[in-house]
């Protein structure tokens, strides 16, 4: 299956773009896809182009937090993170904005959002399902957790289809962290797919093909 890649820029911001080919018959698949905390697009792009989807453009975005050295995060830790858990949630709406923008001149379908990451990517995605302004069709998150946000634990009236990879071995992220993030999400009233692994902190084949086969399922 064959994916054609791209760089351009959205608001300033460095975004790869992966587009394999579309069925006009059908809505696309939008999927966006979180690095890791002090990481980059092209780590993502390494996992997400052993994804083997069809219908799909794929979108890997730089984020906001200037990590240094050319690096990058979705928020930093500390007292502050409320706050920038926030601008995340805006800054990850303009992203799904332009990228609707940019499926119009494909296709007159609208698209099925979804998103996936690993580590606080996974946590990106996870915390966008619970908070963000656009509804997500599924989200997946590996090796993820859920940072601190604001939140007047108000449930959202769409529940998005979830699916929580974590390991046991994972030595950065505590796997009763990722399997608290996800029960909260299934408390929340999203349908959530578990997943527990013995692996450590990676993106493995295994997780490939489980994600391949979520994002696949109707």
């Amino acid at each position: 299956m064959t994916v054609h890649y791209k760089n351009t820029q959205w608001n300033n911001k460095k975004i790869i773009i992966g587009e394999s080919e579309l069925n006009s018959d059908r809505p696309p698949r939008l999927l966006i896809g979180f690095h890791g905390a002090d990481s980059t697009p092209e780590n993502m792009l390494i996992h997400g182009n052993k994804l083997k989807l069809g219908n799909t453009v794929f979108v890997y975005p730089e984020g906001p937090t200037d990590a240094g050295e050319g690096l990058w995060s979705w928020w930093p830790d500390g007292p502050r993170q409320k706050e920038a858990v926030h601008q995340f949630l805006d800054y990850s709406s303009q992203m799904v904005n332009q990228a609707r923008l940019y499926l119009e001149e494909l296709t007159d379908h609208a698209p099925q959002v979804c998103m996936w990451g690993f580590s606080q990517g996974g946590a990106a995605a996870l915390v966008y399902a619970l908070l963000g302004s656009h509804p997500l069709h599924k989200a997946a998150s590996v090796c993820g957790f859920l940072p601190e946000f604001p939140d007047d634990g108000t449930k959202q009236a769409h529940h998005t289809s979830i699916l929580g990879i974590y390991g046991l071995n994972d030595e950065v992220i505590p796997s009763f962290l990722a399997e608290y993030a996800l029960e909260e999400l299934e408390s929340r009233g999203h349908r959530l797919t578990k997943k527990e692994t013995s692996q450590g902190h990676e993106v493995n084949a295994g997780n490939i093909a489980d994600l391949t086969e979520f994002f696949e399922s109707e």
